[in-house]
C-alpha cells in the first residue's frame, strides 16, 4: 500500500511539471495527449471519386489550368477499417501551363465546403509533386466562418507523399481557428474549401503537373459520442 502511495505522488510531480512545461510553450501537436477525454478518429474526408466535385483556377495572364479525374492509387496508402477498395481507384490529377516565370499561384477549390465534424487536429493527404519546389496549403474555413490557411509541406519531391497540416488549437475560443462554441450551436467542426499551390518563380514555367488523392483528418469525436441519448439538440 505504501508502494502504491508513493508511485501515485511520483506520477502527481510528473504531471505537474509536464502540465507547467505545456503551458509555457505549447506545441499543437501535444495540446490535449494528456486529456483522456478524447476520441481520436481517422476519417475520410474526400477520395477523389466524383467528377465534377473539384474546380482549378489560375489567373489568366499566368498561364492555363485543367483538372480531370485519372485511374490510381498510392501503393503504400493504407486503407481506414471498412473501406472497400472497389470505392477507391481513382485520383485527381492537375495540368498547369504556365505563360512565363513570374510569382503566381493556383488553387484547388471543392464544389461545396467539405465539413469535418469534432474537434479537427491534422488534415491529410496524398500528393504527387513531380519534383517542383512549390509551396502546397489547404484552405479551410472556421467554426464561425472566418477562412484560414495552413502550410502542408514543399512539393519537391518525386512520386507520392503524404503531406499534413497540423490545426492549432484556439488559444481562447474567440481567436485563432475556433471550432466549437458554447454559445452557438452544438456542432464543432471546420470546413475545407481547397487548396493553393504557391509556385517557385523560378520553376513556374512550361508544364506542370500534379495528382491529388486521399483527403483525410483525424477529429476528436468525444463530445458527440458521448452525449446523452436524452438530451436535446440546440438546433432550433
Amino acid at each position: 500500500m505504501k508502494k502504491l502511495a508513493v508511485v501515485v505522488a511520483m506520477l502527481f510531480a510528473a504531471g505537474l511539471v509536464f502540465a507547467q512545461s505545456s503551458l509555457a510553450s505549447p506545441n499543437s501537436d501535444e495540446i490535449g495527449r494528456d486529456s483522456a477525454m478524447q476520441s481520436l478518429r481517422e476519417i475520410s474526408v474526400d477520395k477523389f471519386e466524383r467528377e465534377g466535385s473539384w474546380y482549378v483556377h489560375i489567373p489568366s495572364d499566368y498561364g492555363t489550368i485543367t483538372g480531370r479525374l485519372f485511374e490510381g492509387n498510392p501503393a503504400m496508402k493504407d486503407p481506414l477499417e471498412g473501406d472497400d477498395p472497389a470505392d477507391d481507384t481513382q485520383v485527381y490529377g492537375v495540368r498547369v501551363d504556365f505563360f512565363k516565370r513570374g510569382v503566381n499561384s493556383f488553387t484547388i477549390t471543392a464544389g461545396r465546403p467539405l465539413p469535418i465534424e469534432g474537434t479537427a487536429k491534422i488534415i491529410s493527404m496524398w500528393v504527387c509533386g513531380r519534383n517542383q519546389s512549390h509551396d502546397m496549403y489547404v484552405l479551410i474555413q472556421d467554426y464561425f466562418g472566418h477562412n484560414f490557411e495552413l502550410y502542408m509541406g514543399n512539393l519537391g519531391f518525386s512520386g507520392w507523399k503524404k503531406l499534413s497540416a497540423v490545426i492549432p488549437a484556439s488559444p481562447d475560443g474567440e481567436h485563432g481557428i475556433v471550432q466549437s462554441s458554447a454559445y452557438y450551436g452544438d456542432r464543432p467542426g471546420i470546413k475545407i474549401i481547397g487548396f493553393r499551390v504557391d509556385c517557385n518563380p523560378m520553376q513556374a514555367r512550361g508544364s506542370y503537373y500534379l495528382y491529388l488523392d486521399d483527403l483525410r483528418a483525424i477529429t476528436d469525436l468525444y463530445d458527440l459520442e458521448n452525449r446523452d441519448e436524452d438530451d436535446m439538440l440546440d438546433n432550433w
